[in-house]
Protein backbone atom coordinates (compact mmCIF):
# COMPACT_ATOMS: atom_id res chain seq x y z
CA UNK A 1 0.00 0.00 0.00
CA UNK A 2 1.49 3.54 -1.01
CA UNK A 3 0.84 6.23 1.73
CA UNK A 4 1.04 9.81 0.75
CA UNK A 5 1.85 12.28 3.51
CA UNK A 6 2.25 15.71 3.29
CA UNK A 7 3.93 18.78 5.41
CA UNK A 8 3.83 22.37 6.15
CA UNK A 9 7.10 24.13 6.82
CA UNK A 10 8.06 27.64 8.48
CA UNK A 11 11.62 28.87 7.52
CA UNK A 12 13.86 30.73 9.84
CA UNK A 13 15.78 33.88 8.06
CA UNK A 14 18.95 31.83 7.12
CA UNK A 15 17.59 29.52 4.89
CA UNK A 16 19.44 26.05 5.63
CA UNK A 17 20.22 23.09 3.51
CA UNK A 18 17.27 20.71 3.70
CA UNK A 19 17.31 20.81 -0.17
CA UNK A 20 20.33 21.05 -1.90
CA UNK A 21 18.79 19.45 -4.99
CA UNK A 22 16.10 21.45 -6.93
CA UNK A 23 14.75 20.01 -10.32
CA UNK A 24 14.33 22.46 -13.08
CA UNK A 25 10.87 21.10 -13.61
CA UNK A 26 10.48 21.38 -10.15
CA UNK A 27 10.85 25.19 -8.39
CA UNK A 28 10.45 23.56 -5.00
CA UNK A 29 13.02 21.94 -1.71
CA UNK A 30 13.65 18.10 -2.26
CA UNK A 31 13.53 17.17 1.52
CA UNK A 32 14.77 13.49 2.63
CA UNK A 33 12.43 10.89 4.22
CA UNK A 34 14.68 10.40 6.78
CA UNK A 35 14.39 14.51 8.08
CA UNK A 36 10.53 14.18 7.44
CA UNK A 37 10.23 10.76 9.73
CA UNK A 38 12.37 12.58 12.48
CA UNK A 39 10.44 15.89 12.07
CA UNK A 40 7.09 14.30 13.15
CA UNK A 41 8.59 11.63 15.35
CA UNK A 42 7.50 9.42 12.61
CA UNK A 43 4.01 10.59 12.40
CA UNK A 44 3.50 9.86 16.71
CA UNK A 45 -0.32 10.67 18.25
CA UNK A 46 1.34 13.13 20.08
CA UNK A 47 2.02 15.06 17.34
CA UNK A 48 -1.63 14.64 15.53
CA UNK A 49 -3.12 17.86 15.41
CA UNK A 50 -5.85 17.83 13.08
CA UNK A 51 -7.56 15.61 9.81
CA UNK A 52 -7.26 16.83 6.06
CA UNK A 53 -9.31 15.81 3.27
CA UNK A 54 -6.94 12.28 3.39
CA UNK A 55 -5.75 11.86 6.56
CA UNK A 56 -4.67 12.76 9.63
CA UNK A 57 -2.80 16.09 10.28
CA UNK A 58 0.25 15.88 12.41
CA UNK A 59 3.30 18.54 13.70
CA UNK A 60 6.84 18.38 13.73
CA UNK A 61 10.77 19.86 13.94
CA UNK A 62 13.36 19.32 12.09
CA UNK A 63 16.85 19.31 13.15
CA UNK A 64 17.07 22.67 12.13
CA UNK A 65 14.69 24.37 13.52
CA UNK A 66 11.75 24.31 10.55
CA UNK A 67 8.46 23.61 12.21
CA UNK A 68 6.31 21.15 10.18
CA UNK A 69 3.03 19.64 9.69
CA UNK A 70 2.60 16.31 7.95
CA UNK A 71 -0.77 15.45 6.68
CA UNK A 72 -0.68 11.06 6.46
CA UNK A 73 -2.30 10.65 2.73
CA UNK A 74 -4.85 7.66 2.26
CA UNK A 75 -5.16 7.52 -1.07
CA UNK A 76 -3.09 8.54 -4.40
CA UNK A 77 -5.36 9.78 -7.22
CA UNK A 78 -5.91 13.36 -4.57
CA UNK A 79 -2.59 13.94 -3.70
CA UNK A 80 -1.34 14.21 -7.43
CA UNK A 81 -4.15 16.62 -7.95
CA UNK A 82 -3.36 18.51 -4.97
CA UNK A 83 0.06 18.70 -6.00
CA UNK A 84 -0.26 19.11 -10.05
CA UNK A 85 -3.04 22.29 -8.78
CA UNK A 86 -0.19 23.91 -6.28
CA UNK A 87 1.86 23.45 -8.86
CA UNK A 88 -0.50 26.15 -10.78
CA UNK A 89 -1.23 28.78 -7.92
CA UNK A 90 0.60 31.66 -7.00
CA UNK A 91 -1.57 33.62 -4.67
CA UNK A 92 -1.50 35.24 -0.88
CA UNK A 93 -4.24 33.28 -0.02
CA UNK A 94 -3.70 29.90 -1.79
CA UNK A 95 -1.31 28.08 0.57
CA UNK A 96 1.15 27.17 -1.90
CA UNK A 97 3.61 24.38 -1.72
CA UNK A 98 7.07 24.60 -0.15
CA UNK A 99 8.58 21.46 -1.38
CA UNK A 100 8.58 17.31 -1.43
CA UNK A 101 9.65 13.90 -0.98
CA UNK A 102 9.16 11.42 -3.55
CA UNK A 103 10.94 7.65 -3.34
CA UNK A 104 9.55 4.29 -2.95
CA UNK A 105 6.21 4.33 -1.82
CA UNK A 106 6.23 7.11 -0.09
CA UNK A 107 4.65 10.35 -1.35
CA UNK A 108 5.69 13.59 0.97
CA UNK A 109 4.69 17.19 0.12
CA UNK A 110 5.87 20.36 2.22
CA UNK A 111 3.94 23.20 2.74
CA UNK A 112 4.49 26.45 4.68
CA UNK A 113 3.34 26.46 9.01
CA UNK A 114 0.22 28.45 9.76
CA UNK A 115 1.32 29.32 13.25
CA UNK A 116 -2.66 30.92 14.35
CA UNK A 117 -3.85 27.13 12.75
CA UNK A 118 -7.26 26.82 11.00
CA UNK A 119 -10.39 29.21 11.22
CA UNK A 120 -12.29 26.79 12.81
CA UNK A 121 -9.99 26.41 15.62
CA UNK A 122 -10.66 30.04 16.49
CA UNK A 123 -14.70 29.60 15.71
CA UNK A 124 -15.78 26.25 17.49
CA UNK A 125 -11.86 24.57 18.42
CA UNK A 126 -9.69 25.58 21.18
CA UNK A 127 -9.23 29.20 20.64
CA UNK A 128 -12.77 30.00 20.91
CA UNK A 129 -12.97 30.84 23.62
CA UNK A 130 -10.10 33.71 23.56
CA UNK A 131 -11.87 35.52 20.96
CA UNK A 132 -9.26 36.52 19.03
CA UNK A 133 -11.02 37.10 15.57
CA UNK A 134 -12.59 40.69 16.22
CA UNK A 135 -14.53 42.06 13.91
CA UNK A 136 -12.00 43.27 11.35
CA UNK A 137 -10.07 40.67 11.63
CA UNK A 138 -13.23 38.30 10.54
CA UNK A 139 -13.83 40.37 7.59
CA UNK A 140 -9.90 40.27 6.47
CA UNK A 141 -10.31 36.32 6.88
CA UNK A 142 -13.91 36.85 4.63
CA UNK A 143 -11.74 38.92 1.67
CA UNK A 144 -9.18 37.15 1.75
CA UNK A 145 -10.54 33.60 1.48
CA UNK A 146 -12.74 35.16 -1.22
CA UNK A 147 -9.55 37.01 -3.21
CA UNK A 148 -7.95 33.10 -2.89
CA UNK A 149 -11.15 31.76 -4.56
CA UNK A 150 -11.34 34.47 -7.08
CA UNK A 151 -8.55 33.24 -8.05
CA UNK A 152 -8.66 29.89 -8.74
CA UNK A 153 -12.15 30.47 -10.57
CA UNK A 154 -10.74 33.35 -13.32
CA UNK A 155 -7.09 33.76 -13.19
CA UNK A 156 -5.57 30.26 -13.04
CA UNK A 157 -5.44 28.90 -16.25
CA UNK A 158 -7.17 26.02 -16.77
CA UNK A 159 -9.67 27.44 -14.17
CA UNK A 160 -9.87 25.49 -10.80
CA UNK A 161 -12.91 24.90 -8.24
CA UNK A 162 -11.64 23.96 -5.16
CA UNK A 163 -14.74 21.69 -4.36
CA UNK A 164 -14.23 21.62 -0.03
CA UNK A 165 -14.41 25.20 1.00
CA UNK A 166 -15.02 25.01 5.14
CA UNK A 167 -13.58 26.90 7.91
CA UNK A 168 -10.99 23.87 8.62
CA UNK A 169 -9.09 24.66 5.48
CA UNK A 170 -9.15 28.47 5.62
CA UNK A 171 -5.32 28.63 7.68
CA UNK A 172 -4.41 31.77 9.13
CA UNK A 173 -0.61 33.00 9.49
CA UNK A 174 1.89 35.18 11.78
CA UNK A 175 -0.98 38.29 10.63
CA UNK A 176 -4.52 36.45 10.98
CA UNK A 177 -3.96 36.71 6.84
CA UNK A 178 -6.67 33.77 5.57
CA UNK A 179 -4.68 30.70 3.22
CA UNK A 180 -6.88 28.63 1.30
CA UNK A 181 -5.31 25.07 1.76
CA UNK A 182 -6.36 21.62 1.14
CA UNK A 183 -6.43 21.16 -3.05
CA UNK A 184 -7.07 16.72 -2.24
CA UNK A 185 -10.54 17.48 -4.00
CA UNK A 186 -10.29 20.16 -6.55
CA UNK A 187 -10.96 20.04 -10.24
CA UNK A 188 -9.33 21.79 -13.43
CA UNK A 189 -12.10 22.99 -15.91
CA UNK A 190 -10.67 23.22 -18.99
CA UNK A 191 -11.70 26.40 -21.02
CA UNK A 192 -14.95 26.71 -22.63
CA UNK A 193 -16.32 23.67 -20.01
CA UNK A 194 -18.67 25.10 -17.68
CA UNK A 195 -19.54 22.39 -15.65
CA UNK A 196 -18.26 19.00 -14.83
CA UNK A 197 -19.92 15.91 -13.42
CA UNK A 198 -17.71 13.78 -10.86
CA UNK A 199 -18.38 11.60 -7.83
CA UNK A 200 -19.52 13.73 -4.26
CA UNK A 201 -16.94 14.96 -1.95
CA UNK A 202 -16.68 17.50 0.69
CA UNK A 203 -18.58 18.08 4.19
CA UNK A 204 -21.95 18.06 4.68
CA UNK A 205 -23.45 21.60 5.33
CA UNK A 206 -21.29 23.57 3.04
CA UNK A 207 -22.34 21.20 -0.44
CA UNK A 208 -24.36 22.84 -3.02
CA UNK A 209 -27.54 21.32 -3.57
CA UNK A 210 -26.98 20.55 -7.40
CA UNK A 211 -23.02 19.06 -6.50
CA UNK A 212 -25.13 17.04 -3.63
CA UNK A 213 -27.68 15.77 -5.49
CA UNK A 214 -26.22 15.60 -8.71
CA UNK A 215 -22.61 15.91 -9.13
CA UNK A 216 -22.44 18.76 -10.85
CA UNK A 217 -19.57 20.63 -10.21
CA UNK A 218 -18.76 24.31 -11.09
CA UNK A 219 -17.74 27.44 -9.60
CA UNK A 220 -21.49 27.80 -8.15
CA UNK A 221 -20.14 24.70 -5.94
CA UNK A 222 -17.42 26.92 -4.25
CA UNK A 223 -19.51 30.06 -4.55
CA UNK A 224 -22.50 28.49 -2.13
CA UNK A 225 -19.49 27.21 -0.07
CA UNK A 226 -18.26 30.33 0.39
CA UNK A 227 -21.34 31.79 1.44
CA UNK A 228 -22.21 29.28 4.36
CA UNK A 229 -18.51 30.08 5.50
CA UNK A 230 -19.30 33.58 5.25
CA UNK A 231 -22.28 33.45 7.95
CA UNK A 232 -20.12 30.71 10.03
CA UNK A 233 -16.91 33.50 10.27
CA UNK A 234 -20.07 36.43 11.20
CA UNK A 235 -22.35 34.25 14.06
CA UNK A 236 -19.49 31.50 14.68
CA UNK A 237 -22.37 28.70 14.25
CA UNK A 238 -21.43 25.38 12.59
CA UNK A 239 -23.11 25.15 8.76
CA UNK A 240 -25.27 22.30 10.54
CA UNK A 241 -26.65 22.26 14.45
CA UNK A 242 -29.41 19.74 16.06
CA UNK A 243 -31.95 21.00 17.89
CA UNK A 244 -33.12 20.07 21.38
CA UNK A 245 -35.76 18.53 19.61
CA UNK A 246 -33.38 16.74 17.55
CA UNK A 247 -34.57 18.34 14.54
CA UNK A 248 -31.36 19.49 12.32
CA UNK A 249 -30.97 23.18 11.32
CA UNK A 250 -28.64 24.75 8.42
CA UNK A 251 -26.81 28.35 8.62
CA UNK A 252 -29.13 29.52 5.70
CA UNK A 253 -32.41 28.47 8.22
CA UNK A 254 -31.03 30.37 10.94
CA UNK A 255 -30.47 33.46 9.56
CA UNK A 256 -33.32 33.55 6.89
CA UNK A 257 -35.85 34.76 9.53
CA UNK A 258 -33.57 37.65 11.28
CA UNK A 259 -32.65 38.78 7.34
CA UNK A 260 -36.43 38.84 7.22
CA UNK A 261 -37.09 40.93 9.87
CA UNK A 262 -34.02 42.86 9.63
CA UNK A 263 -32.61 41.78 12.93
CA UNK A 264 -29.18 41.73 11.77
CA UNK A 265 -27.55 42.08 14.83
CA UNK A 266 -28.85 39.00 16.20
CA UNK A 267 -26.69 37.17 13.50
CA UNK A 268 -22.85 38.42 14.92
CA UNK A 269 -21.02 36.40 17.17
CA UNK A 270 -22.55 36.67 20.79
CA UNK A 271 -18.57 36.56 21.39
CA UNK A 272 -18.36 39.99 19.50
CA UNK A 273 -20.17 42.07 22.53
CA UNK A 274 -21.47 44.12 19.87
CA UNK A 275 -18.19 45.19 18.68
CA UNK A 276 -19.09 45.22 15.34
CA UNK A 277 -20.05 47.63 12.04
CA UNK A 278 -23.12 47.11 11.32
CA UNK A 279 -23.46 48.17 7.96
CA UNK A 280 -20.51 46.02 7.09
CA UNK A 281 -22.63 42.95 8.87
CA UNK A 282 -25.29 43.94 7.01
CA UNK A 283 -23.91 43.28 3.67
CA UNK A 284 -21.81 40.69 4.48
CA UNK A 285 -24.93 38.58 5.35
CA UNK A 286 -26.92 39.60 2.74
CA UNK A 287 -23.33 38.88 0.39
CA UNK A 288 -23.65 35.31 2.40
CA UNK A 289 -27.54 35.33 0.81
CA UNK A 290 -26.92 35.26 -2.34
CA UNK A 291 -24.44 33.26 -2.45
CA UNK A 292 -26.53 30.33 -1.13
CA UNK A 293 -29.33 31.07 -3.38
CA UNK A 294 -31.15 27.65 -4.75
CA UNK A 295 -30.53 29.03 -8.24
CA UNK A 296 -26.76 29.31 -9.29
CA UNK A 297 -28.12 31.89 -11.70
CA UNK A 298 -28.95 33.78 -9.15
CA UNK A 299 -25.24 33.77 -7.05
CA UNK A 300 -22.57 36.37 -7.75
CA UNK A 301 -19.28 35.21 -8.48
CA UNK A 302 -16.34 35.24 -6.17
CA UNK A 303 -14.71 37.71 -8.10
CA UNK A 304 -17.25 40.36 -7.52
CA UNK A 305 -17.14 39.78 -3.99
CA UNK A 306 -13.55 39.78 -3.91
CA UNK A 307 -14.19 43.57 -5.16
Amino acid sequence: MIFWRCFCCIYPEEHQEISENKSKDYPWDIYSLKELLLATNIFHQNNKIGEGAFGSVYWGRTSKGIEVIGNERKGRDGVAVEVEILGRVRHKNLLGLRGFYAGGDERLIVYDYMPNHSLITHLHGQLAEDCLLDWPRRMRIAIGSAEGLAYLHHEANPHIIHKDIKASNVLLDTEFEAKVADFGFAKLIPEGVTHLTTRVKGTLGYLALEYAMWGKVSESCDVYSFGILLLEIIGAKKPIEKLPDGVKRDNVQWVTPYVQKGAFNHIADPMLKGKFDRDQLKSAVMIAMRCTDGNPENQPSMICKAR
